[in-house]
This record gives C-alpha cells, sequence and structure tokens, in this order.
C-alpha cells in the first residue's frame, strides 16, 4: 500500500530532519527472523535481529531510505507479539538520531511519537490489527487517491475511530503532497526538533 514509499517521500521532502529510518517487520510461524526466509529454525536466537543498511543499491526497502536522504537505516525483524524484545536495542538507536522515522504501527505499544500517520485505502477490506488498533491516535490519514470518495471497505473497524482526523490525498510516484509538509511540520515544532520520532504505518 506505498507505506515505504510514503516515509521515503517524507525523508525526501524534508532533509534538513537528518532522519533515521526503520523499517520493522513482524514475521510469524515459518520464517526466519534473522533473514525473512521460510524455515524451521523457531529457536530463541531467532527472536529479534536488527540490521543496519549500509547498501543504498541493494534493493532492500531499508536501502530506498538511503536513496531518499536518511542518515542512516535500519530493518528489525521480530517474531509476531516479540516486538519488546527489540525495544532496548531501538531506544538506544532513537537517543543517537536526530529525528527518527519508523515504519510500523506496533511500535505505539511501547512509545508515544511526535506524531503518527497512517496510510489506508478505502477500496481494500483488509486491515491489519495494529492499523486498528491504533486508528485513533493517528495524527493524520495518508489516504490512496481514488479512494479517497469511497465508503471504506474495512472489516470490523468501526469508522468512528476515524472521525476528526485530518485527511491527506496519496498518489503514485510521488506518494506525497504539497499540503502534507506543512501540517507535517507544524506538528513538529521546531523546539522539539531533536528526537523527534515520526512513525508511518507498518505491520
Amino acid at each position: 500500500m506505498g507505506k515505504t514509499s510514503v516515509a521515503a517521500a517524507i525523508i525526501a521532502r524534508l532533509p534538513e530532519m537528518h532522519w533515521t529510518a526503520f523499517k520493522i517487520t513482524q514475521f510469524g510461524h515459518g520464517f526466519c527472523t534473522a533473514n525473512g526466509e521460510p524455515c524451521d529454525c523457531q529457536t530463541d536466537e531467532h527472536t529479534v535481529a536488527v540490521s543496519e543498511e549500509r547498501d543504498p543499491a541493494s534493493g532492500a526497502d531499508s536501502a530506498r531510505y538511503l536513496t531518499a536522504g536518511a542518515v542512516r537505516s535500519f530493518w528489525v525483524r521480530t517474531r509476531i507479539g516479540n516486538l519488546a524484545a527489540a525495544m532496548p536495542r531501538l531506544r538506544k538507536e532513537f537517543a543517537a538520531a536526530e529525528n527518527a522515522i519508523v515504519e510500523s504501527n506496533s511500535i505505539l505499544g511501547f512509545l508515544r511519537p511526535d506524531l503518527y500517520l497512517s496510510v489506508l485505502d478505502h477500496a481494500t477490506a483488509d486491515f491489519k490489527d495494529s492499523a486498528r488498533l491504533f486508528l485513533d491516535r493517528a495524527d493524520a490519514l495518508l489516504v490512496h487517491a481514488g479512494s479517497e470518495d469511497l465508503a471504506p471497505q474495512w472489516r470490523g473497524v468501526s469508522l468512528r475511530l476515524a472521525e476528526g482526523i485530518p485527511r491527506f490525498a496519496i498518489a503514485p510516484p510521488e506518494y506525497m503532497r504539497d499540503a502534507v509538509i506543512p501540517f507535517i511540520k507544524n506538528r513538529l515544532h521546531p523546539n522539539h526538533l531533536s528526537q523527534d520520532h515520526l512513525t508511518n504505518s507498518r505491520s
């Protein structure tokens, strides 16, 4: 649904923030946390893996953050429900970052970001549990252009959760409309630019 593209667009449009970017992926049974490949190694050592992306040309989503201008980029992998095990390392990296942008919904279970943007598609019925859980905490909804005039098709999601939340249409290839950037800047007050944590919807 373009969440990585949205995060990359924010990084590119706000280079003065000197972003450190984090992509959080949670794997279910049968996948190795170390590399995201199918496996049977359901061991304690493979509960969490955190790696720093150093090659902008690797083709990974975390590399796209570097290409967009991020100062540093990390890929965080955990089993579903085990994000808490990665938080000590993440908090250390957050403390070292000038500003952090995190592609994740689940991170809201452990911290309160200065700005939370939820990327949605009204035409898509599937809705991640983590996105539903924190929908009412969103500062703004970024809705895929072409679906913004449709009644949301989300299953099991109360539309009241999204009432009163500002909405902005987004579309490829830029995945960022000019109106969104002033909104982000206004929310990230200049007096609080140190260690701001901007999260963008993901797993």
